[in-house]
């Protein structure tokens, strides 16, 4: 009754237990508001019913003019629709986004009322920022870009991508606007380093200098490695002054220097930018690395190469020198400075040859080339390998004797000291084998005295009892027991022989024939020195008085 007479609310107030009535009751009400043109309340309705077609009541909002309505009834159902209904949310979200776009679209051609289109973006930001909204984008995100790029709206694109965090696809942007320095602040305020790696190439070709600052601000985390390929894209042609080289170097000396990298990749470019661009850092650089191959950081072939190349001779030779060629090195430096190749021909260590041969070449080349004999003849005072025979050969046949009668004179003082000091060896050596003569013939004439109760060293019995040795120590031994003794101190082979002679002599006292050859030979083994007191016994000074086979048995006899 009171749904015929219009009186919805009332109608409504009787049927709040009955769903479907109710259902009714808001349909006749949306209907009945759609007639008398008030849209936008319709839509409000009708998005409350659960018993229409969704597609026929769009259908009815399509037909008419004010898109607000339908875009007000896509909004209500959308925020009626449970959170397990994925489908519908991402139908809905889709078809608002297209009617934003569109509407965006048409105010933007229209350019008559920009506040009106400030008011519809912020709206449409304000939709896509909302957690339900955002969620269901970023699960479809493929697809909302392409709906942006299909209306050319770059601007709600890059808003767009910075909502969904793709900050790649706005740092895109900016480079494609040629805006380097956004790009830049963009990538600043990301933690991802492979987006300084990826777009590092395009920046060091447009703002090297505030590239590298960027790479200098974040020290260790880049690796120095990976940034060669931007380091190489700098145009010497496109900055004054040559900018783009100053920047590449700039950071690479902040590598080598502040972050100790050791990297040969990042010094060999560094000594390429020096050769091409800064020659006159080169020789500071090589003589910080020193000139030890094997400790250098820069590869010596490379480096030798770029210098040849770019004919920085001086460089070359500190190379040739780190490289162990001397030769080439002083060679080289002759062609730079007579001073250099002195410098270099001190070089070789442990080889008075070599280092004589360096020098000699660097007199013939005073002598010859430059015809300097005075310098030549100083060479002589510099070196100690040089005499001045040696240099005599390489002076032109004119020259008189007054430009080197000083340096012969010298020449034959050190000859004639030189004489003396042999001379006095020779003495020395006379006096010492006459002493050692006379101590020989003493020795031949040396005896000790044997007395009846002395024993022997090893054995504690009497000496007397059978043959023996006396040694100058007076250390007294039976043959026997000195061999024993004598024994386990030398090697396998000695020890062979020394059995081998003390059988043949029994087989040989038993036919009574005894050799003294094979007698001296063993006593020259055997009694050469002292068991106690000669070498043997400071060799075996190491080894622990009860051999380790025995030890267990010595402990148990002192328990």
């Amino acid at each position: 009754m009171y749904l015929d007479k219009g009186e919805f609310d009332l109608a409504k107030e009787y049927c709040k237990d009955n769903p479907v009535n109710l259902d009714k009751v808001l349909t006749k009400q949306a209907e009945q508001l759609f007639l008398d043109k008030k849209y936008h309340k319709s839509a409000t309705i009708y998005a409350m019913t659960q018993q229409n077609s969704f597609e026929e009541i769009v259908l009815r909002f399509i037909q008419i003019e004010d898109k607000e309505a339908l875009k007000h009834f896509l909004h209500k159902k959308l925020f009626a629709l449970q959170p397990n209904e994925l489908t519908q949310q991402t139908m809905l979200v889709t078809w608002l986004v297209e009617i934003y776009l569109n509407c965006l679209g048409e105010l933007r051609e229209s350019s008559k009322d920009s506040a009106q289109y400030d008011a519809v973006q912020d709206e449409f930001r304000k939709f896509l920022a909302q957690t339900k909204i955002k969620k269901c984008v970023q699960d479809n995100r493929d697809t909302i870009y392409q709906l942006v790029k299909s209306h050319g709206d770059v601007e709600d694109m890059i808003y767009f991508a910075v909502l969904m965090h793709d900050f790649e696809v706005v740092i895109d942007h900016h480079l494609q606007q040629e805006d380097y320095q956004k790009a830049l602040e963009m990538i600043k305020k990301q933690p991802d380093i492979d987006w300084v790696y990826k777009f590092s190439p395009i920046l060091m070709q447009n703002i090297p200098k505030q590239t590298v600052d960027l790479w200098i601000e974040l020290g260790r985390k880049p690796d120095p490695k990976k940034l060669i390929p931007a380091l190489v894209q700098y145009d010497p042609f496109k900055f004054n002054n040559k900018t783009q080289g100053n920047e590449a170097a700039r950071y690479l000396e902040f590598a080598i220097k502040t972050l100790e990298n050791r990297d040969q990749a990042i010094h060999n470019y560094l000594l390429l930018v020096y050769t091409k661009l800064y020659p006159n850092k080169l020789m500071n650089y090589l003589e910080q690395q020193g000139q030890d191959a094997e400790h250098v950081c820069y590869d010596v072939k490379y480096a030798l190469r770029l210098c040849l190349e770019h004919d920085l001779k001086e460089a070359c030779v500190h190379i040739y020198t780190t490289m162990a060629l001397y030769e080439e090195a002083v060679e080289l430096a002759l062609q730079v400075d007579v001073e250099l190749a002195k410098k270099n021909a001190d070089m070789p260590q442990d080889d008075e040859e070599l280092k004589k041969k360096l020098w000699l070449r660097i007199a013939r080349h005073v002598v010859e080339k430059q015809r300097d004999i005075k310098r030549a003849m100083e060479f002589l005072q510099e070196s100690d390998l040089l005499k001045i025979e040696d240099i005599l050969p390489f002076f032109p046949d004119f020259v008189t004797i007054d430009h080197f009668k000083d340096a012969i004179c010298t020449s034959l003082q050190e000859y004639n000291k030189h004489i003396e000091s042999l001379q006095e060896d020779m003495n020395e050596a006379t006096e010492s084998a006459k002493s050692i003569r006379t101590e020989i013939h003493n020795f031949r004439n040396k005896f000790a005295f044997i007395q009846s109760q002395d024993k022997c060293c090893v054995c504690h019995f009497a000496l007397l009892t059978r043959s023996f040795y006396v040694f100058p120590c007076m250390h007294k031994f039976h043959t026997d027991c000195l061999i024993n003794e004598l024994l386990p101190h030398l090697s396998i082979s000695k020890r062979n022989q020394v059995e081998d002679l003390q059988r043949t002599l029994t087989n040989e006292a038993t036919s009574g024939r005894i050799n003294q050859a094979t007698k001296i030979e063993l006593e020259d083994m055997v009694a050469s020195e002292c068991v106690y007191c000669g070498e043997m016994m400071i060799r075996s000074i190491d080894q622990p008085f009860v051999d380790v086979s025995d030890y267990q048995t010595e402990m148990n006899g002192w328990l």
